[in-house]
Formats: structure tokens, sequence, C-alpha cells
């Protein structure tokens, strides 16, 4: 198999580079270079000033503004919008809702909800996990009751990233509860999260950041024409929606991102009188992980080759289930040697930064603890273990 870049795939990289450097702001960059979390308003720059140049939606159909590209060129585009860095854009409405909009909604939803969603007119996010319903994403309980032409939903939802900046949110809920399996009876609604009825709570993670929420339901009111598909049928919705959700796990852009800064930074920290990075053991892991992902970067696009990239009908590949477990493990050991780089000083309080303590040093310890999450969310990597064993070694 030929996986090299053809020479339109490298013009085309040239081309996305050059744009970043021209309309990246200075201060998201230098703030996503430190390691911290882009704020709300950096996002939403940064997806209209793509959006305004055609490259938010490129994998969408064109009908509702994608480009008909090859996954290559799609794997390009990311891969150096994380290079740069920029803000991620907002998976939520890119990536999870607008394909399941696209491929499950109805004419009226699709105009009604995909235009903003690519311009980030709207904030989405995601309602699955529930205390108890994690993993086991089926056993969820929260309540969608049929009331004439609306639903009365109940209930409550976990983890729900960004909620407090969000407009509107996609649920699972149940609407059925004596279905004969747990997969069965449950739907796929979208609720505006100014209905009465609806409360945010944040929840505070270990790195002291406020990323995720409780979302509480009190007979909140949904319009019957908020359903997406058929009633009870939503798990085909939560089947499509989490394949597209582990495509880009694997995270090369932010990894070699990560990498580059990290060997740049180890020229100028000293250890014992002398440079990080003439340090043997620190050497060793920096190239063992350069190499890592050098490997992951191959298998990557592997699998992208095959990929036809119809958002509308792609099935779980559990070829994904590698790839995300792997970039989790990768991104999770660079997370660990950030916090060697930065020594001593990397225990340093925010409160107490003064002008010896650059911000990537404050970041290292919280980004450790945050880095965390990725071998759970999405699918655990046990989860995905289960999947490659299954699929590939048909145990």
């Amino acid at each position: 198999m030929d996986i090299s870049y053809s020479p339109e795939e490298i013009a085309f990289r040239e081309e996305v580079r050059t744009f970043v450097e021209e309309n990246l702001p200075e201060a998201t960059r230098k703030h996503m270079l430190d390691g911290k979390h882009p704020t709300a308003d950096m996002i939403r720059h940064w997806q209209k000033c793509l959006n305004a140049k055609g490259w938010a939606v490129p994998h969408w159909p064109k009908e509702w503004g994608g480009k008909g590209w090859s996954a290559m060129r799609l794997y390009i585009l990311r891969e150096e919008m994380e290079k740069a860095p920029a803000p991620s854009l907002l998976a939520f409405n890119t990536d999870m809702c607008g394909p399941i909009l696209i491929a499950f909604g109805n004419e009226e939803q699709k105009t009604r909800f995909l235009p903003r969603m690519a311009n980030l007119d709207d904030w989405w996010c995601q309602g699955f996990s529930e205390p108890g319903a994690g993993s086991d994403l089926a056993n969820l309980r929260c309540t969608a009751v049929r009331d004439g032409d609306r639903y009365i939903v109940n209930g409550q939802k976990a983890w729900t990233t960004k909620a407090q900046y969000a407009d509107w949110i996609f649920m699972l809920v149940r609407t059925d509860s004596k279905a004969s399996k747990p997969q069965q009876g449950i739907s796929f609604l979208l609720i505006d999260m100014k209905s009465p009825g609806v409360t945010v709570r944040p929840t505070i993670t270990i790195d002291s950041f406020h990323e995720v929420n409780e979302v509480f339901f009190d007979d909140v009111q949904v319009p019957i024409e908020n359903l997406v598909g058929q009633e009870n049928h939503g798990w085909d919705c939560a089947k499509l929606l989490l394949s597209n959700e582990r495509t880009g796990h694997a995270k090369i852009g932010p990894s070699k991102e990560r990498l580059r800064t990290l060997r740049e930074r180890a020229c100028t920290i000293e250890k014992g009188g002398r440079p990080l990075i003439e340090d043997y053991d620190f050497l060793v892991r920096l190239v063992d992980l350069e190499v890592q992902l050098k490997a992951l970067e191959m298998t990557t696009m592997r699998v992208l080759a095959e990929d036809k990239v119809d958002i509308t009908k792609r099935k779980p590949n559990p070829a994904s289930s590698v790839l995300k477990i792997r970039g989790s493990e990768i991104h999770q050991a660079i997370s660990a040697l950030y916090v060697e780089a930065a020594g001593p000083q990397g225990l340093a309080l925010p409160v107490e930064a003064t002008s010896n303590f650059e911000s990537w040093l404050l970041e290292a310890h919280p980004n450790y603890y945050n880095m965390r999450k990725l071998s759970i969310y999405g699918g655990s990597n046990e989860i995905q273990k289960t999947i490659i064993a299954k699929q590939f070694l048909e145990l």
C-alpha cells in the first residue's frame, strides 16, 4: 500500500499552514502552547473563521457545507490545525450532532440547525452519561414521557462537557421503560438549555478546571418536533454518533505539537548544570514517544486510506479501537514527560506565579491529571480491548 502524500496533498498542507499563520490570533496560539484550555470565545472565533473559509465542516455532504474531500485531505486539515496549535472545533456540533441530523433528521431540523451548528451560532453539548450509565450507556434512566405534542423530561446527566456554555443539548432518553432489551426504548431528543426546569451544576475536576457538569431535568417540556428519527430507535443514532466520535481519537496532531514543543523547551531547561535534552534517560523516553507516534500515524493513515468518509453510513471500525488505545496512552505518556521536565517549578500554584515561572510549568501537573480521562471517555480502553478481542481475534 502506498501511503505517501501526493503532490496535491503536499500543496494543500502548505495552503492550510499559510491560512493558520495568517488568521490564528497570536494570543490564542500562545495560550494553547502553554497547555491551557482554549476559552469559549477562542473556540467561537476560530470556528467562525474556518466556516467563512469553508473549512468548518468539509466532511459533511456538499448540500450542507461539505467539500467532498478524501479522508486523507480531511486528516491533513485536522493535523495542521492541531499542530499550530489552534483550538479544536466544537466536536459536539461538527462531528456528533451534525452528522446525526444529516443521517436521521428531517428537512426542517436540518435547515433550522445545521447552518448554525457549522458557524457555532449555537453551542451544543452531549447528554449521554448518567450516574450508573457511563460505559454501560444502555442502562440510562432519564425519561421522556409523551404528553400530547410534547415530551416531559425528568432525570440527570453527568460529565456533560462545556454545558455551562451550551445553548442546546442532544440527549438519549428512555421513552419505553418496558422494552425487552435495554438498548430498545431509547430516543434521541434536542433540548433548548434555556427551557424551564433545566439546571446546570459545575463539576470541578482534579486539575481545578471547570470543564464538565451535572445537568438536571425537572418536568422539562420538549416539543415533539425535537425528536430525531423514530421514537424508541435512538440507539441507532447513538451507534453512529459514537463511531464518528472515535474518529480522530488517535490525536496525532496534538501529540506532535506537544513533543515538538517539549523538545524545544528541553534545550533551555537545565538539569544538573546541563540542558535537559542531554539527559540520557529523558532523551530516550522522548525519542521513544516520537517513534511510537510515527508508528501510530502510519497506522492511522492505513485506516484512513480505507475510509469512504460517509458520515451518514459509517459503521464502527474495530481498527479505531487500536487507534484510540494507543493515542490515549501516548498522550498520557507525553503529559508525564512534561511533569518531569517542569521539575519542582511545576508544583507551584498559579497564585505563586512570578516572572520566574513560565505558564507551561504551571500547567504541567493539571494537564497530567486531566489526561487521565483519555482512556475513559469515548468508550474506555477496556471496552476497546474487548472490541478488538471479538472483532480481530474472534475470542
